[in-house]
């Protein structure tokens, strides 16, 4: 028997699908940033903060602590502890010495020795200012310094006037004075403002 030929046409052989491409989505900026969106990350939160990754947004981000310190801080928190160092062992060791330079009378050492101990206390704080990363840290020890030199102005002031004369080192104590509460405070002034943003 005869069969007769199909009139329908043989189809053509199909190709060979592709074979599949994976995306890179490391590489892929929209997909990334479609990603960090779907995650909350990546925008700014209502601290103004941006979180660079989901955990930073759950622990909290430590680069918030990390302040634009104004020139010359760390030399002045360093020449400040320096500075109260050296007249609170003057004080511990020459109090006489010390007393007589400031008021010219001499009397009993004991109170020298008690502000020689003050101070060494304010200075332990401030070594430590020196090696703060916290603004907050800084900012109290700032403002620690400022403190002890107004009531240290005020004290001196009150007792030259109460004895009736200024020698050459009580006027030198209250100028210094006076230079390191400013300084201070200028300090603390400008690591209390926010940076502004870029």
């Amino acid at each position: 028997m005869e069969t007769t030929p199909s009139l329908t046409p043989t189809p053509p052989p199909t190709p060979a699908p592709p074979p599949l491409m994976k995306k890179h989505s490391q590489t892929d900026l929209v997909s990334r940033l479609k990603t960090r969106k779907v995650l909350g990350v990546g925008g700014e939160d209502d601290d103004g903060e941006v979180h660079r990754s989901k955990i930073s947004q759950v622990l909290g981000n430590e680069s918030k602590y990390a302040v634009r310190e104004p020139i010359g801080l760390r030399v002045w928190i360093f020449l400040s502890a320096v500075l109260f160092t050296l007249i609170a062992l003057t004080a511990l060791v020459f109090p006489s010495q010390l007393y007589e330079v400031v008021f010219e009378p001499s009397t009993t050492s004991i109170s020298i020795r008690l502000y020689g101990g003050a101070l060494l206390s304010i200075s332990l704080i401030l070594w430590n200012g020196v090696y703060a990363v916290e603004k907050a840290v800084m900012q109290w020890t700032l403002l620690t310094e400022a403190s002890y030199c107004a009531l240290q102005f005020l004290v001196t002031l009150v007792s030259l006037l109460e004895l009736g004369s200024l020698s050459d080192g009580a006027l030198w104590l209250l100028l210094g004075e006076v230079l390191l509460l400013l300084v201070s405070l200028l300090y603390h002034y400008q690591l209390g403002r926010r940076a502004k943003k870029i």
